[in-house]
Parts: structure tokens; sequence; C-alpha cells
């Protein structure tokens, strides 16, 4: 199986089923540390050593996430940011948004 964070993030037309069951839990396997929610949607939290480092991180994955054409929901605050992933037009996951999470982890 090829590592997830050197694919690319494919943009989703809609028409398509969220993912679900034994296909959710093998890609979920692939990215430790993000919880699956309600089989909706990735989030995890990352913490740092103050808002200056919290800005940098955010800013990069703004970054990451324009180069891949697939944007979080991103909240952040003094040491901390959490994120979260899914497919909007879908209202549900793709292998996209496991893609954009393992991207992620090796910012």
């Amino acid at each position: 199986m090829a590592d997830l964070a050197e694919k690319t993030c494919v943009p989703c037309k809609g028409g398509i089923p969220p993912l679900r069951g034994a296909e959710l839990e093998e890609l979920a396997r692939q990215v430790p540390g993000w919880e699956v929610v309600d089989e909706h949607h990735l989030r995890r939290e990352f913490r740092f050593k103050n808002f200056r480092e919290t800005l940098t991180f955010v800013n990069r994955v703004g970054e990451l996430a324009e180069e891949q054409g697939h944007h979080p929901d991103i909240s952040f605050g003094w040491g901390r940011a959490e994120i979260e992933v899914f497919t909007h037009k879908i209202d549900g996951l793709t292998e996209s948004d496991f893609v954009l999470a393992a991207k992620i982890d090796r910012l």
C-alpha cells in the first residue's frame, strides 16, 4: 500500500458515497493520532510551546491546503491548534481527507 503522504488530494465532484466500515478503518490505521468522529470527519489537536509556534504551524497547514486544493477547518489559540478534515462536497470522508491528514503529520 502506498504511503498516504506521498499521494495527492483528488478534488471531489460529489456523487460518491462517503467512506464507511472496513475501508474507513483501514485508512484510519494509517494516520495514528487522528480521531475519526462519527464516520464523518477527522480531528486532531496539536500542542506547541507558544502562540508563535502555533501560528507558524497553522500557516504551514494553510499553504499545504492551498497546494492540495483541500481545505481543513482550523481553530487555534495559545499553544494549540485543532484541525478537522472532511470532504464538504459529500459531507463525509474520502481518501483525500486521509492523504491531507498524513501530509499535515509530516509538517
